[in-house]
């Protein structure tokens, strides 16, 4: 009779360790923890987008040639997306060569439209 509490003890042991490993997926969902998908960001990644879109406004600031008053820039797993309006061809063209240069960029998708 003796074994019997004994292995109860030991079946509600069992029974806890797995009830505990299968709420830790819940719990890191729960916290915000993440990792990232083709569609999500991590958030490493959204750290790292938010980065180099604060760059890249940068160099669109600094660049001695043109202004870029009116471009708007959105990073998404390193891919950044100009968008908005400037004035000329050779604008557009020099806002994603001065995007592409900045550390972190992967890719740039220029969306800007010209004025008319």
């Amino acid at each position: 009779m003796n074994s019997s509490p004994l292995r109860l003890s030991q079946a509600l042991r069992s029974a806890s360790l797995i009830l505990v490993l299968c709420a830790l997926p819940a719990l890191g969902t729960l916290t915000g923890c993440h990792t990232g998908s083709r569609t999500r960001q991590s958030t490493g990644e959204m750290i790292d987008d938010h980065s180099v879109s604060s760059s890249v406004r940068k160099a669109l600031a600094d660049d001695p040639r043109f202004k870029f008053g009116d471009v708007n820039v959105a990073t998404f797993k390193g891919v950044v997306q100009l968008s908005g309006f400037v004035g000329s061809y050779d604008q557009k063209t020099r806002a994603g060569e001065v995007a592409s240069k900045v550390d972190g960029v992967k890719e740039v998708q220029n969306l800007i439209s010209l004025k008319e």
